[in-house]
């Protein structure tokens, strides 16, 4: 089955053999692949994006008698697909009025070749990605930590809006897995003989949490880790860093809608991106810092270790990542809010009084920095390679 459908709305009061040679000229200019004609819609809401390519006017009763049968088969927004022949840009726009009306969310998709491939090549990637995030497991392993006292998550919402589950996962479960798992002789260099000390103890974390990832099915987790400095006298951070460079989304502190936002991100792009909190702000330049001890292994160019900032314990990383364009995300934990910025990263830095990796981003939009100071979400945040805003709106789109 292919990734795009294209279903039919088509009146009987026009020619079917004029209409066809409309439709053949219009979808043949089209530069994507798709399934096509899929008229009867018994597989529709089944692919990455569903189009619905309105051929002809008249069509509006016929697609509110299928309504009731659509919704019952997809919770998508609608996509409606003209060419504008045939008075079928009207009939489009009457029914994207009429699914406004109803509370639906839709949009007609319609203007020259090159804006018509763009747009629904997106929504493909996009639609791709729900797919990924579509019977995914996170686990939260621990409960979030104490001073987080924003970052808890609706379960029902998640289920419902991206079809992930979440799943608790007792953090003395963790420990005793710790306990049952061997260390080894660490085979990294270290830069002292603290961090050399620290890094079996490290290792044998992140073994233990892949134990817990195979046990419960989990494609990503949130991870209690400040336990960890009292209970075992050492740090996720490695750990986190080589689950995530894995494919296994891997957060820290139980943030439960940074990991959430980060299965997004490696669901379109294959990468959990950076969780930092911001450190520094200057609104009026709309230049940010952010940091934290922990960054997957492939976001980074390379890396050193150091020790847990706020603990001085461990084994902490710190990244440096390519300079360049980078997005700013995070969603809320009911999913009600989301933010998004573009920006570039300008400078990686080392300065010993904060978290070990450090990135300094110039905002797009200086002005994007007055959400941080008025109504963030939370303080994590994640950061992403390259500019994705219009991904990122998509997939997160009702």
């Amino acid at each position: 089955m292919k990734n795009i459908a294209i279903f039919t709305l088509t009146s009987e009061l026009h020619d079917e053999q004029a209409v066809s040679a409309m439709t053949n000229e219009f979808l043949g200019s089209l530069g994507f692949d798709y399934d096509y004609p899929a008229s009867d819609y018994t597989d529709y809401g089944q692919h990455a994006l569903d189009l619905i390519y309105v051929r002809t006017g008249g069509t509006e009763g016929i697609f509110r008698r299928l309504l009731p049968d659509l919704l019952k088969q997809s919770g998508r927004p609608f996509y409606l697909l003209t060419s504008g022949k045939s008075n079928s840009l009207a009939a489009s726009l009457e029914i994207l009025s009429f699914l406004r009306q109803q509370g639906y969310q839709g949009e007609v998709i319609h203007g020259n070749r090159e804006y018509v491939n763009q747009r629904i090549l997106l929504l493909e990637q996009a639609g791709e990605a729900r797919q990924r995030l579509k019977g995914c497991r996170l686990g939260i392993v621990g409960q979030p930590s104490d001073w987080l006292i924003s970052s808890q998550a609706d379960a029902n919402v998640v289920r419902r809006r991206l079809g992930i589950e979440l799943v608790d996962i007792p953090m003395q479960e963790l420990l005793e897995t710790i306990a049952q798992t061997p260390q080894q002789p660490a085979s990294e260099q270290a830069p002292t003989a603290a961090i050399a000390d620290a890094l079996p103890g490290a290792e044998q974390i992140y073994q233990a949490l892949k134990v817990l990832v195979q046990r419960y099915q989990l494609q990503g987790l949130t991870l209690r880790c400040f336990d960890l400095l009292t209970a075992v006298h050492n740090t996720g951070c490695l750990a986190l860093a080589k689950l995530n460079s894995e494919g296994i989304v891997a957060g820290c502190e139980g943030d439960v809608p940074t990991m959430l936002s980060m299965a997004v991100v490696n669901a379109l792009l294959g990468v959990s991106g950076f969780q930092a909190n911001p450190a520094n702000i200057d609104p009026t330049k709309g230049e940010m810092l952010f940091a934290h001890c922990t960054i997957p292994f492939n976001m980074v160019e390379h890396f050193e270790y150091d020790t847990h900032f706020e603990s001085g314990i461990g084994v902490g990383i710190r990244g440096y990542v390519k300079e360049g364009p980078v997005t700013i995300f995070k969603v809320s934990g009911d999913l009600s809010r989301h933010f998004v910025a573009e920006g570039l990263l300008v400078r990686c830095q080392a300065k010993p009084d904060l978290c070990r990796t450090q990135l300094v981003i110039q905002l797009a939009d200086p002005a994007a920095a007055s959400y941080f100071l008025t109504h963030p979400i939370g303080n994590h945040h994640v950061i992403l390679p390259g500019h994705h805003q219009a991904l990122l709106e998509e997939v997160l789109r009702a």
